[in-house]
């Protein structure tokens, strides 16, 4: 029998840690005198008395380190528990959703999904707004805070919890886990702040610059419009693409940066490969516009820089109507979205670095069916890589697939259409945003689709943030078996 009191006394730590972040928007819904504070007040009461209560019955267990079933264990369950409770001021105030579509909100705000079911965005209080970004926000780096506030205490081997969200640290460029989000938790806020400086200098209101910072560097696409960055169309839309890049880059390289070493940063292949593949898709892009007469140059390089970044990095924002460009550069764009950004990054979907791997992979044995006499060991950024690399990467891409295909089969069951039900299941086990299709809202809210698909995408949401296995691995009998 698994001992659970560790891994709900670190839930419950974190459930009353959202209650303490829920004063951030009720501060700002009462500055403007908008009785919606009530929500959030209530809201907060509720996480901190359950979170408070959850945290105080199991201490009695959480003296000891924790097993590798209850870090598992742990890492799903922070990520059902706190969409849960993030769900409560869109169910206690406006606009007062339905406990799916408040849930659904809320997973999609913690994943950096970004797949909305609001309608109706530009008229919400500003509360509501900014605790839509914080979600996002938290969900950006959430495993990092986790790391640094409470996993020390519990004398739980940080660097296994990296592992079990799919976090890459890239070598452990500082001795300790709470070295290591320590400086990532810097790095993260000072990239908030930046983000925020320039869009309010770029025109932006104060209070839209915010939440657009929180929701940019975390990848995570919500807006306070329902034209998402339609509003700011010009040079805000290429500081959002710098935003978004940064956002997807191995944070640890800028935490080396930071320590006066550049050459990292510069010489990382995925890194380079992932700057390349976006040029690459943005110039195959304004190519086809432009023999397909499309805008002026400056407009389209622009808008086209922006909306690939976008979905290149799973952020999800967009600028115009993306299923007008045509049939090669909405297909570009899916498989762009299939890709992600980088390991160690607030980027979701398959990763660059797993590609590399795929590929040289596939090269390898190229080769040895050339020349079968010959050996080519596999090598990645100069070093070898080893058997169990490459398998892992195999297995990750064969999981993907199937969930991939398997959710959008279930989609379709559910009653959508073909070509919704297969972008519905991109964008949630990718983590992107949009959703294309018949069902769709004019704002691209699914508030339409059936309850059922609305869970079978939060399931698919859920899995893409933790990687597959960290959630399947749950499910298997051996794994618990002691």
């Amino acid at each position: 029998m698994i001992d659970v009191r560790p891994v709900a006394y670190v839930i419950g730590l974190l459930v009353s840690a959202m209650g303490v972040f829920m004063m951030f928007p009720l501060a700002l819904d009462l500055a403007a005198g908008d009785p919606h504070w009530r929500a959030f007040f209530r809201s907060a009461v509720i996480c901190l008395v359950a979170g408070g209560a959850t945290a105080m019955a199991s201490a009695n267990g959480a003296n000891g380190s924790m097993t590798l079933q209850q870090i598992f264990l742990l890492t799903t369950g922070v990520w059902l528990a706190m969409p849960a409770f993030g769900a409560l001021p869109l169910i206690l105030g406006e606009p007062g959703l339905s406990l799916t579509d408040a849930f659904f909100e809320s997973i999609s705000g913690m994943t950096t999904t970004g797949t909305t079911v609001i309608e109706g965005i530009d008229a919400l209080p500003l509360g509501t707004n900014l605790w839509r970004a914080i979600l996002q926000w938290l969900g950006g780096l959430g495993i990092v805070i986790v790391a640094m506030l409470f996993l020390p205490v519990m004398k739980v081997g940080g660097m296994q919890f990296f592992r079990s969200e799919g976090f890459d640290t890239l070598g452990k460029v500082l001795p300790r886990a709470l070295d290591i989000s320590s400086a990532l938790i810097q790095i993260y806020v000072l990239l908030t702040v930046a983000c925020a400086i320039t869009y309010f200098a770029l025109g932006m209101s104060g209070f839209e610059a915010v939440c657009h910072a929180l929701t940019t560097v975390s990848t995570g696409g919500f807006s306070t419009s329902d034209r998402s960055f339609g509003l700011f169309q010009g040079p805000a839309e290429y500081a959002a693409s710098i935003f978004m890049l940064l956002g997807s880059l191995p944070f640890i390289r800028f935490v080396q940066l930071a320590q006066g070493s550049i050459r990292p940063l510069l010489t990382d292949s995925q890194v380079r490969a992932y700057l390349r593949w976006n040029a690459y898709a943005v110039v195959a892009i304004v190519a086809y516009e432009l023999w397909h007469g499309g805008q002026s140059l400056p407009v389209l390089l622009r808008e086209t820089t922006f909306n690939v970044v976008s979905t290149f990095s799973g952020t999800g924002f967009s600028s115009v109507d993306l299923s007008s460009w045509g049939p090669f550069p909405f297909v570009l764009l899916i498989v762009v979205g299939l890709i992600g950004g980088c390991t160690s990054s607030t980027g979701c979907s398959v990763k660059v670095f797993r590609y590399l791997i795929l590929f040289e992979a596939i090269k390898v044995q190229i080769k040895r069916l050339h020349n079968p006499s010959s050996v080519n060991p596999m090598r990645y950024d100069g070093q070898a890589v080893s058997f169990d690399v490459v398998d892992s990467v195999i297995v990750f891409f064969t999981m993907f697939i199937l969930t991939f295909g398997l959710l959008a089969v279930a989609l379709g069951l559910s009653g959508l259409e073909f070509k919704t039900a297969v972008t519905a299941a991109w964008t949630s086990v990718a983590n992107i945003g949009p959703v294309f299709g018949p069902e769709v809202g004019p704002t691209g809210a699914v508030h339409g689709f059936p309850d059922f698909a609305k869970w079978l995408m939060m399931a698919g949401m859920l899995v893409g943030r933790l990687e597959l296995l960290s959630v399947y691995v749950l499910f298997m009998r051996r794994f618990w078996q002691t």
